[in-house]
């Protein structure tokens, strides 16, 4: 790839013009009508290619650390009110029942049938915020989540709850891929981890919080109560969220650049619209946000048996709402309030996952400096090796400390471990996607996330009927023994990923490590920030790589309507195309 032509952003690959430093300056003197600090001449053919400059204060990564965090705050809690509302319902469904008399499956449909949202919803908020923006995109939906707690609080038929519920889970969904796209707006990848690792935890930690707060609602006020505090919840969110700025950094060049052109009279153009994936028509966006994942999940082992693996600790995660109810209050008859705080030790893991985490990824960057910059996505599956371990331990334990001569802290310290285990999982999981998929990584995720959501809809609605015919310990036990049967997935792809990938499709080649430096002499830090140039230079050989895949799909599509020319065909190949 790094033999073929330039992209019209080649701009962007050149060495520093004579003018020396740019700074965020130089856009106000672009703006008062003075010499341009951007490449290009200003007309159609040449526009003026506005990127963000040296210091530049309207670059979301060079906010003040006290905004970054009030943001990615903002967008953990979001994300954590998105799960609690899935949760939360398991505290009413005994009068639930009681009111629409209804089956309890079909009662259990309101918290399988949110999570049912969870899976379709991303799908189309992720290629809507890449048109639009992050905030736009939020505002809309989250207060259409906010809104349908509203029909469920009152509803009057099961109906009204069922389609409302979905309906909460489809727009309230969001957060889920956009609030991870905002923290890698705001942070550079030295300090992404931090960031990432406890954003990670919101998804899990709401489904934990959920029971607590629904139980001791459920035992001591009325159902409708749960849906109340929801809304409640939800619009204080909502409300953050709208005084929360746009971060994402195409839709910011995009509005320079026209607000420029306007006040200049120069053709200015973002360099992100100068690339096929952010210039190409929404439709075809669309069309690859909406197919590409399932591409990756049935042609890609490596998406494919992970999101089976992730799938399946979501869904056990899912069954567990029924299962404590059954065996902490059917079986040791605690009240539903007392058994909802029967979920903290699982809290407790999930913490100890991300504390964890962020130890690692320190073990992760002294490796990657030893070895000049450069790792295999196999170096992020060690913590997922461990998490694996722990999973089938965790399971095997709980289920047989459930037993009623056991004393009960034995199971819920089980259950921390599988908290633990899942959540070390689930960060090992999404690091290795970014690394290995690069530009694809959202389609990677999204594959994942989608399966995961469907396991998480199905879990709760057989888990019941599950306990009582198998008895408590065998259930738990199966769910032991599928953990086992997965466990060995993340060492295959450590000892074999990097063959896997040579032979697919869509992973991009990696290149091999350059020598390790020389060791750093004594006082001198062995981490250091990337500078501007570089960050950029990652950005344009990311952009690069969508463009040789964009045309990669072309010459597919030439290649299946009969009208490629293999002559010219076989030459992009040998320039790297």
């Amino acid at each position: 790839m790094t033999d073929a032509p330039l992209s019209p952003t080649s701009t962007l690959h050149g060495s520093p013009t004579p003018s020396g430093n740019k700074s965020a300056d130089g856009a106000d003197m672009a703006e008062k009508g003075h010499v341009s600090p951007y490449d290009g001449e200003g007309t159609e053919a040449s526009p003026l290619i506005v990127k963000y400059l040296e210091n530049d204060k309207t670059n979301p990564q060079n906010w003040s650390p006290r905004t970054k965090w009030l943001i990615t705050a903002n967008a953990g809690v979001s994300t954590l009110c998105i799960a609690f509302g899935s949760s939360v319902y398991s505290g009413g469904l005994r009068d639930l029942v009681a009111y629409f008399k209804e089956d309890t499956v079909v009662i259990t449909l309101g918290l399988s049938i949110y999570v049912l949202g969870f899976a379709l919803g991303p799908l189309l908020w992720a290629p809507f915020s890449e048109q639009w923006g992050r905030r736009p995109v939020f505002i809309c939906t989250y207060f259409l989540f906010a809104l349908f707690a509203l029909p469920c609080a009152l509803a009057k038929n099961i109906e009204t709850l069922l389609i409302c519920r979905f309906l909460a889970g489809f727009f309230g969904s969001s957060p889920l891929t956009n609030s991870g796209g905002v923290i890698a707006d705001l942070f550079s990848a030295q300090d992404r981890a931090l960031a990432m690792s406890l954003f990670a935890l919101a998804p899990f930690a709401g489904p934990v919080l959920g029971p607590i707060v629904g139980g001791f609602v459920g035992e001591n006020v009325s159902w409708r109560w749960l849906f109340w505090i929801l809304m409640i919840f939800a619009f204080v969110m909502w409300i953050l969220g709208c005084m929360t700025p746009e971060t994402y950094a195409p839709v910011l060049l995009r509005k320079r650049a026209a607000q420029l052109t306007k006040e200049t009279g120069m053709v200015h153009r973002s360099m992100y619209d100068l690339h096929p994936m952010f210039s190409a028509p929404f439709a075809v966006k669309m069309k690859a946000a909406l197919l590409r994942p399932f591409v990756l999940l049935f042609k890609e082992v490596i998406v494919l048996l992970f999101a089976i693996y992730a799938a399946f600790i979501y869904g056990v995660l899912y069954g567990f709402f029924g299962a404590f109810a059954i065996v902490y209050q059917q079986e040791r008859g605690w009240s539903p309030g007392i058994g909802g705080l029967a979920f903290i030790p699982i809290g407790i893991g999930m913490v100890g996952a991300v504390l964890t985490n962020v130890y690692d990824n320190k073990r992760y960057v002294k490796k990657l400096i030893a070895n000049g910059g450069s790792l295999p996505p196999e170096a992020r599956l060690p913590l997922c090796c461990v998490g694996g371990a722990v999973l089938p331990v965790s399971l095997f334990w709980f289920a047989w400390a459930t037993l009623p001569q056991v004393h009960w802290s034995c199971s819920l310290v089980a259950s921390a471990f599988f908290g633990f285990g899942m959540v070390a999982c689930f960060l090992s999981m999404m690091n290795y996607h970014i690394d290995a998929y690069l530009i694809l990584a959202a389609s990677a995720l999204a594959a994942n996330a989608v399966l995961r959501s469907l396991f998480g809809f199905a879990f709760p609605l057989f888990v019941r009927d599950m306990f009582e015919g198998m008895g408590t310990q065998w259930a738990l036990t199966l769910f032991a023994f599928v953990a086992l049967l997965l466990a060995p997935v993340p060492f295959l792809f450590y000892r074999y990923g990097a063959y896997i990938r040579r032979n697919s499709s869509f992973a991009p080649g990696h290149k091999p490590a350059a020598p390790a430096p020389a060791p750093a002499k004594a006082g001198e830090a062995l981490e250091r920030p990337l500078t501007r140039e570089e960050e950029e230079a990652a950005d344009v050989q990311q952009l690069d790589l969508a463009q040789v895949e964009s045309r990669r799909e072309e010459r597919e599509r030439e290649r299946r309507d009969g009208t490629l020319n293999e002559e010219k065909a076989a030459e992009a190949e040998k320039r790297g195309e």
